[in-house]
Formats: structure tokens, sequence, C-alpha cells
């Protein structure tokens, strides 16, 4: 059923949307819970949450909210505001929160690779069998390494030239919050 409201907002659909995507994220490896608190995150209209609302939203307790906060909060999903006067935290997402995340991972690409280098010389180098997939392993993270910050400059620019998404000059989102990021520091890394 369609909500009466000016937006035109199907709730009984943004459930389904929420649940659906959740799910098809679980089937990816990612944590069911911490799925559907992202998804009810996007799909919320107000900037912030607290673990109430999102529990009242996803049907669920409180407490089970913590875990899927706690997970996104550690990915960069997910950042806490502490309320003025009150025990109660509100949650909001980042701005630029994929590419906050992803940026994130550029370092794990760089441990993976450095202990699959350690793995390769362990299991006698790149020419026994074993030594060759985690070799293949340790190039592919050390190709994502490289190629990684020039795909989220792209992503900055193609973004930076939709003034309706980002400020005036395309850099940083028109409500002023910094991104903590600008061009020049993804691709020092290169």
């Amino acid at each position: 059923m369609v909500d009466g409201g000016p937006s035109g907002r199907d709730e009984e659909g943004v459930r389904h949307f929420v649940e659906h995507f959740a799910m098809t994220l679980a089937d990816w490896g990612v944590p069911r819970m911490p799925g559907r608190v992202m998804l009810a995150m996007m799909s919320a209209d107000e900037d912030s949450l607290t673990a109430a609302e999102l529990a009242e939203r996803l049907g669920v307790s409180p407490a089970a909210i913590s875990g899927g906060v706690r997970y996104l909060m550690q990915v960069g999903l997910l950042a806490r505001q502490p309320v003025h006067g009150s025990r109660r935290d509100r949650y909001r997402m980042p701005n630029d929160a994929w590419y906050e995340a992803t940026l994130v991972k550029t370092t794990m690409l760089k441990t993976f690779s450095d202990i699959a280098d350690e793995g390769v010389a362990a299991l006698g180098g790149p020419s026994t069998p074993s030594g060759a997939r985690v070799a293949d392993m340790r190039d592919f993270f050390r190709f994502c390494e490289a190629e990684l910050p020039v795909l989220l400059e792209k992503w900055r620019a193609t973004k930076g030239a939709q003034p309706a998404d980002g400020g005036e000059d395309g850099g940083e989102p028109a409500d002023g919050r910094s991104t903590g990021m600008t061009m020049s520091s993804t691709t020092e890394t290169r």
C-alpha cells in the first residue's frame, strides 16, 4: 500500500526492498542484521535514527540492532552521533559512505598481499603448485590495491560532475560536511 504522503512512498515496498536486498547481501556473505540495518538507514528519509527507531522499522529488539550497528561502524558505513543530555545515540550514514568504505579496503588489500607474499615464500616459491596459487592471489590483491585509487578517483570525478549530489565545486557534499578525503590523497598510494 502506498503511503498517503506527498512523496508517494510505499512502506510495504520499502520493507520488501530492505529484506530482499539484505537477503541478497547475506547470500554474498554479509551478516543479515548489518545488511538490514544498513538498508533501513539508506531507506530512511531522516538523516539519523536511534537504535530504537531502527528496531521498530525492522521489527526486532534494540539489542538485536547493536551488533549490526557495530559491524557497519567498523566498515565505515555508519557513524554514531551522541545525543546531548541523553544516553541514546543516533546513527547516520556518512557522506560518500561507499567511497569511504572502499577506501578502507586499500589498506586491507595491502595487508592481504603482504601476508600472501609470506605464504609464497613458505610454500617454496611460485614454482610450486601451492606457491603458484598463493602468488596468483597475492598478485590479484596487488593489482586491486594499485587500481582501486584510480577507480575511486574516477568515481569522485563522476560524482563531482553531478551538482545535485555534491557541493558547488563537486568536491564536498552540499551540506558542508567534509568527507575527509581529497582527490590528491587517493592517488598518493599509486
